[in-house]
C-alpha cells in the first residue's frame, strides 16, 4: 500500500489524458516523499540502474578523453569501432547492464535499450566525435529512462497507458517523461563542474548524487504543480 497515494494520483492524471497536472504533481511528490521515504532513499532504490549509469558514464568519459576506438578496445570491444552508434551501444549492453534476471536488473537494461532508441532524436550519431556535452546528454537520457522505468514498475506498469485513445496515452507518457527529464537535467546542470572533473573512482558516487538530487528536484517540482503554480 506504500505506493497507493502516488498510484491514485497517477491514475487521475492518466485518466485526464494529461490535462490534470496537479494530479501529476501530487503523484510525483507522494512517490518521492511518502512512498520512497525521501530523495536519498529513492536514489538508493535505483539499485542496478545506479551501477549501470556509472559504467555508462565511465565509458563515455573515457571515449571523450581518449577517443571512441581506445575506449572500446579497453573493454575488448574493438571490433565495434567504426560501426553505427546504435550498434556500438547494443554491443555495450552486456557491459553496462548485465542481465541477471532480477526485476531490478531488468529495469536497468530496459532503460539502456530505451536510451539507444533515443540517440538519433537527440542528434547523437557520431560516436568517434562524441563531445562532453553529448556525453552528458546520453547520461541524462539514461537516468531519465531509469527513473521512469523504476517509477512505472513501482506504481503499476500500465498506469500511463490508461486512456483508451492512443494519442492521449502517448501524451500522458510524453508528459511524464518530460517531467522526469527536467528534474534530471536540472540536477546535472548544478553538477556541471563535477562532470568535467570525473575520475573512475568518483563515478559511482557522482551517479548516486545525481539520482538523489534529481529525486529532490522532482519532489519540489511536484509540489509546485500540485499547488497549481
Amino acid at each position: 500500500m506504500r505506493f497507493s497515494a502516488a498510484r491514485n494520483n497517477f491514475t487521475r492524471f492518466a485518466s485526464s489524458g494529461g490535462d490534470d497536472r496537479r494530479s501529476l504533481g501530487r503523484a510525483m511528490s507522494h512517490y518521492v516523499g511518502s512512498s520512497s521515504g525521501g530523495a536519498r532513499t529513492a536514489a538508493a532504490r535505483m539499485g542496478s540502474a545506479r551501477g549501470a549509469g556509472s559504467r555508462l558514464l565511465g565509458f563515455l568519459s573515457d571515449a571523450v578523453a581518449r577517443g571512441g576506438t581506445q575506449a572500446l578496445r579497453a573493454l575488448n570491444l574493438g571490433a565495434l569501432a567504426g560501426r553505427p552508434i546504435e550498434e556500438i551501444f547494443l554491443g555495450l549492453a552486456d557491459y553496462v547492464c548485465p542481465d541477471g534476471g532480477s526485476i531490478d536488473e531488468g529495469i536497468a537494461r530496459e532503460a539502456f535499450i530505451e536510451t539507444i532508441t533515443d540517440l538519433a532524436g537527440a542528434g547523437i550519431t557520431d560516436f568517434d566525435g562524441l563531445t562532453a556535452e553529448q556525453m552528458q546528454t546520453v547520461f541524462e537520457l539514461y537516468a531519465t529512462n531509469a527513473i521512469e522505468a523504476r517509477l512505472c514498475n513501482d506504481i503499476g506498469a500500465k498506469i500511463v497507458t490508461l486512456p483508451g485513445d492512443t494519442r492521449e496515452a502517448k501524451r500522458v507518457q510524453a508528459q511524464l517523461h518530460d517531467f522526469i527529464r527536467r528534474g534530471v537535467a536540472d540536477a546535472l546542470t548544478t553538477a556541471r563542474a563535477a562532470v568535467a572533473a570525473l575520475t573512475p573512482d568518483r563515478v559511482l558516487n557522482f551517479v548516486g548524487r545525481i539520482y538523489e538530487q534529481a529525486f529532490g528536484i522532482l519532489q519540489i517540482m511536484g509540489d509546485v504543480e500540485a499547488a497549481g503554480a
